[in-house]
């Protein structure tokens, strides 16, 4: 390797994504950085015949023409001076002392790795994974290597959101054009990592009970419904989608809530005055709850309750919740 010289940014080849393992790199920062203070570490080229290759410094480099720059500081392997697996050892531990990798950074060099460099899979779990301080074991090289497999919608989606490994395996088991009609599904609810959980568990379990697939049950009227009213928030809508997925799910269960919700409504209850079943219907017995500011509405309630006792339709109701 040369000593540090100024190589003409004209000659690298940018499109040349080697040793890249770049995602949604942020480039603001590093721009704001490189126009304060300048560059403080050469990246690394390689000599070709026909220019240079980069081996690290793809945001650098992307950085300095945005700039306008004509040149770069730069250390330059020679062609042959060194293998490419080394070569692309030697970027991610360049990567790792200075900037660290996102998760689907971290995905794309497992997957180069293995399918790029041809690195067996049992030295990639034990000489690798601990880089990225992961742990070393097949389930978590095998969580990865499905993420850099997925869409380019769906890596932005787990990055921004922060999806866990156990969700980017159920993610995994979706065809591609599931994934992105679940993607169309959840991006837009803002789910919490649980409701995640919850509604790829039942979006699973609803497609391998009726032998349909995930974008069949995105695109049923119901659901689409929600997702278009503009009135609604997406905690809103999130609740709205968890229920309609649930009464699918369980379509007994929801003809008992729609037989127990007429029921109650033939009733006039008052507003501060709920009657409520076990949850899940697990159990007989029904639960009264009221509430009350001032002693004409506590016996607006008493009153109410007495005469609910001499209605055959909520003896009824007892027999049957």
């Amino acid at each position: 390797m040369k000593m540090i010289q100024n190589i003409p940014l004209r000659q690298i080849d940018l499109s040349d994504e080697t040793f890249s393992v770049n995602y949604f790199p942020d480039l603001h920062r590093l721009r704001s950085s490189i126009e304060q203070i300048g560059m403080t570490q050469p990246v690394l080229l390689r000599k070709k015949l026909d220019g240079y290759q980069i081996i690290c410094g793809f945001r650098r480099i992307s950085v300095m023409k945005e700039l306008g720059e004509s040149e770069i500081e730069s250390r330059v392997f020679e062609e042959k001076e060194m293998e490419e697996f080394r070569l692309f050892s030697l970027s991610l531990q360049e990567n790792l002392t200075t900037r660290g990798f996102n998760i689907v950074e971290e995905a794309i060099a497992l997957k180069k790795l293995i399918h790029a460099f041809q690195i067996p899979p049992d030295t990639v779990i034990h000489t690798f994974l601990p880089l990225f301080s992961l742990e070393t074991n097949e389930k978590i090289l095998n969580t990865y290597l499905s993420l850099a497999q997925m869409e380019d919608e769906v890596k932005t989606y787990v990055l921004k959101e922060g999806v866990s490994r156990s969700n980017i395996r159920r993610l995994s088991t979706l065809a591609s054009e599931d994934r992105i009609a679940v993607l169309s599904l959840i991006s837009p609810l803002k789910l919490g990592e649980n409701r995640l959980r919850e509604a790829l568990t039942l979006l699973e379990e609803i497609s391998r009970r009726d032998h349909c697939s995930a974008r069949e049950i995105v695109r049923r009227p119901e659901i689409q419904a929600i997702l278009s009213r503009k009135e609604l928030n997406p905690p809103q809508k999130a609740e709205r989608v968890k229920k309609t997925l649930t009464d699918l799910r369980y379509p007994r269960l929801h003809q008992l809530e729609e037989a127990f919700e007429e029921k109650k409504r033939n009733f006039n209850l008052p507003s501060r005055l709920s009657l409520h079943h076990q949850s899940f219907f697990e159990g007989k017995g029904l639960k009264v709850e009221f509430q009350f500011e001032t002693m004409e509405e506590y016996r607006a309630i008493l009153s109410c309750l007495s005469q609910l006792m001499n209605k055959e339709e909520f003896k009824e109701m007892i027999q049957s919740f």
